[in-house]
Order: C-alpha cells, then structure tokens, then sequence
C-alpha cells in the first residue's frame, strides 16, 4: 500500500482525512455506544458490497443527519442510506453541477450537510437543495470540520481560516498567516508571495495546506497540514505545536474533555495533553501507524482506523478488530452502531441485545440448567455431563465429588460461591468456594433423600433445601434432616420438574399432573380443570407482584388469587412448549420455548389479550446462535445485577434488558415518493394530483440503521380511511380510484423493541375534480335545467293556449252550424205550420171535417219539427261533451 500514502495532495490522501469534520458530530439520544466490556468478537458485524446494492467507491467520508439517513462520501460521488437502500446523488440540484470524489462530510448545528469535494468545492445540502458556497472560497478550500459552537470551520488556500454562521462567512486567520507559521517553525523566512490571491501557487506546491480541522474546548483550532505538521489558531494567531522541523502528515484530529486532543498522523498517535505534544498515555501498539481516521463513542471506547485495519482501545487494552486493509472513515449514528469506511465499501458494527458464549472442550454446545450466584459466578451444567462456571470471562471446571462424570439437572444457590446441584446419578451435592479452593458435600438415599436422580433444586427463604426427583416426590432439607413428600401426601405427581416459593411460604410443585402447593392450610392441586392449558408443567416463577406463572407443554398460564388464568389470543410463539420464564426489573417477562426466545410485557398478559405486535423475538440477528431453549429446572434465570441468562441448544446467552432499553433509538418516518398511475409526482410543497387517478402509490421508509427490516408501520389516509392500519413491514401503500377531495397521508414507524415514533410523517394533497365534478360545473348545470323547464313551461302555455283557441273555434262552428239549422228548418218548420193553422182555420166553420184533418196534419208537422229540434241541440250537447273530455284529458296527460 505504499501508493496510498505518496501520492500527496492527490484523491488517495483523502482517504485519511476525510474524518477532520466528523469528530464533531453527534446526536443528542440516549442510545448507547459499542459495549466496552464485550470482545471484539462478540459485536455484530454487517457489511455491504455490490451485491447488495453498494453503488461502489472508496469511502472517504460519513456524516448522519436529524432525520436519521446515513450520508456516504466516495471517490465517486454522494450517498445517501435508509438502512436497506442506497440513493446516488449525482447532480447537485437545483443547480445541475456534478458532484464528483468527496473529501469530508459535516453536519452543522442547524442540521445542514456540508459537503467538500476533492475539487476544493464546498456545497451546502438543506431541505432537499445543494447551494454551492460562492466566493473567494468557492474553490481552494482544503479542509472543513464542526466547532465546538456546532459552526462550521473552513480551511481556504485563498482566505485561511473561516468560520460559517449567520448565513456568512466570516474570516479567522488570513492564509499568510498560516504560511508564515510553517516557515517560520522550520527556519525559513516569510513567503513574501502569499497573498489572498495566490491561493493557486500554494495549492501547487504544498507545503502548509490544511488537511484536518478540529476545535478543543478551550477554542483552539487546530490545523493539520499535509507536510508541515501541527498547529493552532488562538486570539487570531497562528502557532506550531511541533519544536523544530517536522514534515509529520497530520490525517486527523480527536477532540476530548479538558482541552485533550489525540492527533492521528502518518507515524502513530500523538496527544497534546493541554499544554504540549505528548506520546504519554498513548498505548505503545498504536504508535508507528498510520492512522487515518479516529473516532470516541458515548461509551468511551477509542476507534482508530489504521493503513492495516480498526483497532478499539478502552480501559480493557487496545484490540484489532479488523486486519483487511485501510479504514479511511469512521462514524457513530444515533443509535451507537459504528459505521467503517474503506475501500472495500461500508462496514457496520453494533451491540448485540445478546452475548453469546461458547464453552471451551465440549462435543455439543447444548447446555443444561444454569445459576449466577450473587459474587457475580454463572454456573453452567453442559447436557452432555458435568459442571462449568463462568466469570470476567474465565472458566473452570468442577471435578470434585465426581460431579465431573455425572449429569447435572438443576443448579441453586443460597449465597456467594455457594451453590447446590441436583445430579442424575449422584444425588444432591452442595458446593462452597472459599479463595480458589472448592468443598463439596453429597446428600444421597442413604441420607435419606427420597431418591439419587433429582431433577429441580430450590433453596427457600428459610434456608432449606428442596429436592424434587424424577419419580420419588420432593425432599425437604433442613437443619440436617430430610422430610419426603409424595403422592400420598397430596402431590399431583411423584415427579417433579420445577419448584417455586410464593411470598407466604407456600412451596409449588410443577409435575407432569399438574401444579401442587403446599401450605399451612394443607395441599392443593391445579390441573386441566381449572384452567391450565396443559397438565404437563415444565417451569415456575413466583414474580415480584406475587403473581405465579406457569410454564406447559401447551403455553403460558398464570395464577392469581388462587385462579388460573390463560392469556387469550396469545400468538403461536406462546402456545408453544414454555421451558424458561424469568421476569425483569422493568417488569417484563423473559420466556424461553422450544423454539423461541421473547420478551413479553406482563401487563399484557395479565390484561389477558396479548397481540403479536407486544412479543418481542429474538434472533441470531440479535446475537443468539440458537432460539431453541432447553428442558430442564432453571434454563432461564436472573443475576443481580438484572441480567437475563438463557440456556439455550446452542451456547450460554445473556441480555441487559436496561442496555436494551437504552439503545432504543426511535425510529424516523419518512415518505420518500409519491407516485400516480406510475408517475412520480414531486412532493415539495402543495401537491395536485389529476382528476380520476386508477392509482396512488405512497413509498416510506422508517430509519433504524441497527435492524432496519424489523421497522414496522402503521398509515392513514385522512379523509379516506376511518382508522390506521394494523402494523405492516412493507413500506408502500397503495390507494385506487380516490375520489375528487384533500387528504392528508400520515405514517408513523415502530423500532425493533416495539416502540413507536413520537412523530409522524405526512404529505397532503388534492385530488383535481373531473369538469363535471366541478362547483360551476354543478352550478351552471343546475341553472341549465331551471332554463330548460321554464322554455317547457312557457313552451306548455303556448301549447295548451293553442288548442284551446282551436276547441274554441270548433266549438263556436258547430253552434253557428245549429244556429243555421235551426233557423233554416226549425223556423220553415213553424212558418210552414202557420200557414197550415190559418188554412184550416178558413175552413172553418164550413167544412169542420176537412179543418180537422188539416189540423191534425200540422200538429204531425210539429211534432216532427219538434223532433228534428231535439236532434239538433242534442248533437250540439254531445260535441260539446266530447270535446270538453278530450281537453280534460289531454291536461292531465301533460301535468
């Protein structure tokens, strides 16, 4: 690798600086850092390469902000991570300018990312924009780093040292100044040359430029450079921190409390311990390196990436975790996960909820019951045979009293170094250390112990020993003496696979029949019938809220003021065979299965109603080499220092359920895109969606670097739906046939512990009505309609005014028609009639008998007048009739 380190002011050197403006950056959360007691082999360790998704590139830089995404700086350009994905920004936009190799990346104390690029250019990315940094420092800036103010600090060949605040930029120290130091430290006159704008001659031959940039908390400002070693601004002035020559290459700078700064150059680790440069408390195996990057997590440990790989140093020594080849970058996230950068692309280490251990000389890693006794000694019985302990991370084996050759059942303790075994041929046997020297003492039949094959040991408040044996009943120790208890005595069974003691004094008895306790009150027994999902016990545990929780073959169950009680709606995970159940000092229970390991909130459970979303499993994701428990007393117990240890089919495993809680991070929803009919649709700002769109697709992410895929989600649609949705893992909704309205699209995101952000994520937007879905549309359709049936109604009128004047006519034709009839015959008629009358008047008296005939021809002629009359008006009465229905009817047909 001698390549990486002459090629001078060019890219490659880069790789060793780009951590100057990442020191300073941190996140205010209460995630804990890399556990400093654990071995470098007990972290996890994630990487990612082309195959999943790395865009490629030698990383130079890494910086994170607020909003929880991961920025990445390359030899290729920008980066940006949610934990799954990788997003290249090639285009500084608005502004289409290339963004081509990055030097440093840093985050300023109003959340935006400065970005330094190989090219001496300097861009600043807030809310979803870049802005190029214009000036005279637009190009020939070397170096950048965060203040101790969370300002951002500029090294510029052109104008020096600057700091950015205020939305300016504002000058420190002239690029003379710097100049001048450097020659004047190594004997030289002053540069008479160096003036602000003869940035380009320095530029060309380096001897002062900055590299590295940090601030101390005494407001220093140190200045590495690339061939003239170290030196500080303080009061306007430039100082060297080196005595005479020295041509030392400065990669990076540490920053600590009291001043202290460890610096990390070409040739080992220094540190100014305040008031000079030291090589005192600097361990001896990080001297002669070639340190590139160097990183203080929140936990203390001491990361420093090397030319030969990552080295931890902490007060346990100074460790090599990685031998691989150059670590250029390093950062912590918010959730204390430590990212690497090299040229092989990102690496990730993390805590574990898990550590788990591997026992030394056994065939099978498949382990026993356990006990920690409270001088810190976990003890450990493989199922192959024999007894272990563990402790600060030594192990023994016990030999005595041929414990050795035996099978361990179960394990108690009544005290420091003071544990009692239930053995399988051997009876019970009670061990004491005193100093490095172990007593043990055997208790078998001939002492009077119900049988040597004993299975569950408990030790009880009042300092007696119980014995429960595979099928001859309990054994009660105390004082000396046995007392045995069996089925006559009014055990469920006579074998017993788990003891607990409740708060009264009462024993319980977990056997394959059943629970049995006994009391001063005498013997009681809980089987199928009250309750239990399975008479076939595995474990007990008398919790702190003296609650009894009882672990079967077919579940969980509690009992509780002398009732058993079945959670209901219990996931598969807890119906499955319980073997294990510990409770916590949060209250929240530990259980170990046939296949499973969870965490389950009591309340929950006693509620009665737990939900999947409330059983926190665990997996070899989260450090665990086997999720498989363990059928035998004890599999799963508590120290007191609140631990949680698990014997598992594969391996001796603990968990800090307070270092859980604490690395907790939130996490962060985002909606990352909108898309309409497969169209995307930009977000920024008020957001118009087309009229009639088939369908609306929402794309989220939830950032939790640490388990990003264990992210759950919940959304909304206001105005659409009528509550949120159950918790999902995938990241996109999809909406169909939405109608014309505003709604409001919200998301919230939920950790890999189950808890959920205190914050939302959402995007409103209007979907465009259709023109008929329009206000004037519905306005001028409706004043359309209301003109359309006057037109009809004025339209009617005339209609109806029409063929009343026609029915007028006819009707006043047909009377004028009778009129002439009755005067053209009714009157002839009666003319006619007159003349008969007088006619046969004249005969008279004469010819009386001719005079009659006449009159009676003439009253026949009025008769038949009369007649013709009648037919005439009632023709007239009929057509009137006729014609008054038919305008009648024509009325009624048309209302």
């Amino acid at each position: 690798m001698s390549t990486f380190r002459e090629y001078g002011f060019g890219w490659r050197w880069l790789l060793r600086c780009a951590m100057a403006g990442l020191v300073g950056v941190c996140f205010a959360v209460s995630a804990s850092a890399l556990d400093p007691a654990r071995a470098v082999s007990q972290y996890l360790y994630d990487s990612w390469g082309t195959e999943r998704g790395w865009p490629g590139g030698s990383i130079t830089a890494i910086a994170q902000t607020s909003d929880g995404y991961l920025w990445i700086g390359t030899d290729k350009g920008l980066v940006r991570f949610d934990g799954l994905n990788f997003q290249q920004f090639q285009l500084a936009q608005p502004d289409p300018i290339w963004i081509g190799p990055v030097r440093t990346l840093v985050v300023d104390a109003s959340d935006n990312l400065w970005i330094l690029l190989q090219n001496t250019l300097v861009f600043r990315y807030q809310n979803g924009t870049f802005g190029l940094i214009r000036g005279e420092t637009e190009n020939g800036t070397t170096a950048i780093a965060r203040g101790t103010s969370g300002a951002v600090l500029l090294s510029s060949l052109a104008e020096g040292t600057l700091t950015y605040s205020n939305n300016r930029l504002r000058s420190l120290s002239s690029a003379a100044l710097l100049t001048d130091a450097a020659r004047v430290a190594n004997g030289e006159p002053p540069d008479q040359r160096a003036t602000p704008f003869s940035w380009f001659d320095r530029l060309g031959a380096p001897t002062s430029v900055v590299i590295a940039m940090a601030q101390t908390d005494d407001g220093k400002i140190w200045l590495g450079t690339e061939r003239r070693g170290l030196f500080y601004l303080q009061e306007s002035r430039i100082l060297s921190a080196l005595n005479g020559r020295d041509d030392t290459k400065i990669n990076c700078f540490l920053p600590l409390q009291n001043s202290e700064l460890w610096v990390g150059t070409a040739k080992g680790v220094l540190r100014w311990s305040g008031t000079k440069l030291t090589l005192a408390g600097v361990p001896s195996s990080l001297l002669n390196l070639d340190v590139l990057s160097i990183l203080r997590d929140r936990d203390s440990n001491i990361w420093v990436g090397t030319s030969r790989g990552l080295f931890r140093y902490n007060a346990n020594g100074v460790s090599l975790l990685s031998a691989t080849g150059p670590v250029a970058a390093l950062f912590e996230d918010r959730e204390g996960n430590i990212w690497i950068g090299s040229m092989r692309g990102l690496e990730r280490l993390r805590d574990s909820a898990f550590v788990t251990y591997s026992l030394p000389n056994l065939n099978s890693q498949r382990l026993g019951p356990l006990h920690v006794d409270s001088g810190g000694r976990t003890w450990i019985a493989p199922v192959q045979g024999g007894l272990r302990w563990l402790k600060g991370g030594k192990t023994g084996v016990v030999t005595t009293d041929g414990v050795a050759n035996d099978v361990v059942y179960s394990i108690t303790g009544t005290g420091k170094d003071d544990v009692w075994v239930g053995r399988q041929q051997g009876g019970l046997t009670h061990l004491r250390y005193s100093g490095n020297s172990l007593t043990a003492k055997t208790y078998t039949q001939a002492d009077g112990l119900a049988q040597n094959r004993v299975y569950a040991v408990y030790g009880s408040r009042d300092g007696a020993v119980w014995s429960g044996t595979l099928s001859s009943g309990v054994s009660e120790l105390k004082n000396g003496h046995f007392t045995n208890y069996t089925t006559t005595d009014g055990l469920a069974a006579n074998t017993i696979s788990s003891i607990a003691e409740g708060p009264d004094g009462t024993m319980w008895f977990g056997t394959p029949k059943g629970v049995s306790a006994m009391s001063q009150k005498g013997w009681r027994t809980y089987t199928a019938n009250d309750g239990l999902p399975s008479e076939d016990v595995n474990c007990l545990l008398q919790d702190s809220t003296k609650i009894l929780w009882i672990g079967t073959a077919e579940g969980l169950a509690f009992l509780n003021d002398g009732r058993v009680h079945v959670p209901r709606g219990v996931p598969e995970s807890l119906q499955a065979p319980i073997f294990g159940i510990e409770e916590d000092k949060n209250g929240w229970l530990w259980v170990a299965t046939s296949d499973h390991v969870l965490h389950v909130p009591r309340d929950k459970l006693l509620s009665g109603v737990v939900k999947a979303v409330d059983v926190r499993e665990y997996d070899q994701a989260d450090g665990l080499k086997s999720t498989e428990g363990v059928k035998r007393s004890r599999s799963v117990v508590s120290d007191s220092a609140g631990r949680i240890w698990f014997s598992l089919s594969s391996g001796l495993s603990v968990v800090d359920p307070f270092r859980v809680a604490a690395s907790s991070a939130l996490a962060i929803a985002h909606i990352e895109a909108l898309s309409v009919d497969g169209s995307p649709v930009n977000i920024q700002g008020v957001v118009h969606i087309p009229a009639s769109p088939r369908r609306i697709t929402f794309t989220y992410t939830g950032l939790n670097l640490a388990s990003p895929e264990r992210v759950r989600f919940r959304y909304f649609l206001e105005g659409f739906d009528r509550s949120w949705s159950e918790p999902v893992a995938t990241r996109e909704a999809v909406y169909t046939n939405l109608g014309a309205h505003s709604y409001l699209f919200r998301v919230v995101a939920r950790n890999s512990e189950g808890l959920w952000s205190e914050s939302e994520a959402a995007v409103g937007f209007e979907v465009e009505p259709t023109v008929w879905q329009t206000w004037w549309f519905w306005t001028s359709s409706a004043a359309l309609i209301l003109l359309l049936a006057w037109c009809m109604y004025l339209y009617r009128l005339r209609h109806l005014a029409k063929e009343f004047n026609i029915r007028l006519e006819e009707r006043v034709g047909e009377r004028t028609r009778v009129a002439r009839e009755l005067h053209d015959t009714l009157l002839q008629s009666f003319q006619g009639l007159l003349l008969r009358f007088q006619a046969a008047t004249n005969l008279l008296p004469e010819h009386a008998e001719e005079a009659k005939r006449s009159f009676d021809s003439a009253i026949d002629q009025a008769a038949k007048a009369i007649t013709e009359s009648r037919d005439t008006v009632q023709g007239l009465r009929s057509s009137t009739v006729v014609n008054v229905s038919g305008e009648t009817a024509t009325a009624r047909s048309t209302t």
